[in-house]
């Protein structure tokens, strides 16, 4: 038997979540990255041109994205070992996270606010 299985078990499915978000993100970045297409395609369909500047914004989003979606795979890692030590520790400690968790959500906010301005302004521009 496997002791604090469930707390082990626990890890696991936290570091599993962190890795399927990190695939999102990855996919999404992708997605914004290959968006000129879908602008080039819409500006033709207007009878305009599309400006260079935001093309090269959605590509340098998406890599970014794409970037990001590594880190967070990283950090993960690094925290479902940290954790799993943790676990197998006797005796009892404080939990003392928060700071990836802040530094990851501030960096997503940041990129959807981002992301709504950028996108606002191609309807507009399309429109």
């Amino acid at each position: 038997m496997i002791l604090r299985f469930s707390d082990h078990a626990a890890n696991e499915r936290t570091y599993l979540a962190w890795v399927r978000t990190a695939i999102t993100v990855m996919a999404f970045g992708f997605l914004l990255e290959r968006f000129d297409i879908f602008l080039a395609y819409a500006s033709h369909a207007m009878g305009s041109t599309m400006p260079k500047l935001h093309v090269l914004a959605s590509e340098w989003l998406g890599l970014a994205l794409l970037a990001f979606g590594a880190l967070l795979v990283l950090l993960a890692t690094l925290s479902f070992h940290r954790n799993r030590a943790a676990i197998d520790r006797e005796g009892n400690e404080l939990y003392r996270r928060g700071g990836m968790e802040r530094l990851l959500s501030g960096l997503l906010i940041a990129m959807a606010v981002f992301l709504v301005i950028y996108v606002a302004q191609q309807v507009v521009a399309l429109s």
